[in-house]
């Protein structure tokens, strides 16, 4: 039997996300991106079209390795200005019954305890609809905006993410058990204290002694999502993730990537089938074949060659400013994200990249592939993709939004549909169940998070 596949549109709070230049286009509404009404349409749409969820990027600090400067960041609006994604989420769930939202947050400048909160308020008021894509950060500016010199190094940082885990875990499953909140109106008693527990941590990155702030929310910890694909980042993943994003330009680049986590998992004593696998994946659909390539040419006439290059430089920390344009571009490794590098460098040694070929690329989509054509090529081109990599599901970036959204909606989903391959409804219940199934409201065993929930 094949898999289903799943959706999940890919954005972020900001104007110019994967296809810096794109929002020039007379069809996108990407510069309204701080306002509602943009993100309550973009929520109805992706519903409509049954998509798991909504992917919220996120980033701390500005792009600022291209030049040695935020200039090119600022004028071509690479992922520069950026809003925090998490207060447009409570807008989305209001008008949407069963539309995922899989938030990023980095955890090197929140303390646990705030976001701990955080994530529970959202996870109340979504009724069970939210996932947190745990990141660790990849960009100095960041770190200089939080009042340190530089980002700690790669592997450190996912150290620090582990103990991280270990304290909001404790807030989120150990401090209130799950009928801890009697709301009992005769006696007057809200909750009762001694089901309410103080969590004690002592570590080397975190003291805490207190009890988590909210009342248990649908789902305690929100679904895990994890992105990296450094060999410490798989590491993390396997440990901590229910889903993993995984960005590359061809399955030769990602079959290997999901295999991996897939036999660290196993060794960590998960069940690697339940790691969900999610990829990048953009498609540009037209009615006839004509019609899609003539809107492809149309969207790369807008694109920002130098936008595109001030993501590559942020991502991977090296100044593409400094290379000549038909140079080769070759690894350097250093503690920015060390999967973008990898791309393009040793993940398909068949490969050589030059710069001008990497900012054509990045200019739609990403680094991830992209397919132009009808809905029945596009569906061809992703069963293919998942039967090449074994991945459970898409992350769907736009070149005009919502333009490619409804697009996706309107033509893609049917024909999916009609294929076996796509949901024709949701299935009830939390985030957590919709991809996982009933009654798994919350993480089970042997995930981490439960080992810490009172006996």
């Amino acid at each position: 039997m094949k898999k289903e596949i799943r959706l999940n549109a890919f954005a972020m709070n900001c104007v110019a996300h994967q296809s810096p230049g794109l929002w020039t286009h007379p069809r996108d509404r990407t510069a309204d991106y701080n306002r509602l009404p943009y993100w309550l349409d973009l929520a109805r749409t992706l519903e409509r079209g049954r998509f798991d969820g909504l992917f919220l990027a996120d980033v701390l600090g500005v792009y600022d390795v291209f030049g040695n400067s935020h200039d090119a960041a600022v004028r071509t609006a690479a992922q520069t200005p950026v809003n925090d994604p998490m207060l447009v989420i409570p807008a989305m769930a209001a008008v949407t019954q069963n539309l995922g939202f899989g938030v990023t947050s980095n955890l090197s400048y929140e303390p646990p305890y705030t976001f701990a909160r955080r994530m529970s308020t959202l996870d109340h008021l979504t009724e069970g609809r939210v996932g947190w894509n745990v990141v660790t950060g990849y960009l100095d500016s960041a770190a200089k905006g939080a009042g340190k010199d530089k980002q700690t190094g790669h592997d450190d940082r996912y150290d620090i993410a582990d103990e991280y885990m270990d304290v909001v875990y404790k807030l989120w499953e150990g401090s209130w058990e799950h009928d801890a909140a009697l709301r009992d109106r005769v006696r007057g008693i809200f909750a009762d204290p001694a089901k309410v527990h103080r969590v004690q941590h002592e570590g080397k990155n975190f003291r805490l002694d207190a009890i988590h702030l909210c009342e248990p929310s649908p789902q305690r910890t929100p679904v895990l999502y994890q992105a990296g694909t450094s060999a410490r980042g798989r590491q993390f993943a396997a440990e901590h993730a229910e889903c993993v994003f995984m960005s590359g330009p061809s399955a030769k680049v990602i079959a290997p990537r999901v295999a991996g986590i897939r036999e660290l998992a196993a060794k960590a004593g998960r069940n690697p089938a339940e790691i969900l696998m999610f990829s990048m994946f953009t498609v540009i659909l037209g009615r006839t074949e004509a019609e899609a390539k003539a809107k492809y040419e149309d969207y790369r006439s807008h694109v920002s060659p130098e936008g595109a290059l001030v993501l590559m430089s942020g991502w991977t920390g090296v100044d593409f400013s400094a290379y000549d344009l038909d140079q080769q571009v070759r690894h350097v490794e250093n503690d920015a994200g060390r999967s973008a590098m990898d791309n393009i460098t040793r993940a398909d040694p068949d490969r050589v990249w030059t710069v001008r070929e990497v900012a054509q690329h990045v200019g739609i989509g990403g680094i991830g592939p992209v397919v132009i054509g009808t809905p029945e090529k596009a569906a061809d081109a992703i069963e293919a993709w998942f039967d090449q990599t074994d991945v459970d599901g898409l992350n769907m970036p736009f070149a005009v939004s919502p333009g490619d959204f409804e697009d996706i909606t309107e033509m893609l989903v049917p024909e999916l549909t009609r294929r076996g391959r796509y949901k024709t409804e949701y299935r009830p219940g939390t985030l957590r169940e919709k991809l996982f199934g009933a009654g798994r409201a919350r993480l089970g065993a042997p995930h981490p998070a439960v080992r810490v929930r009172p006996k």
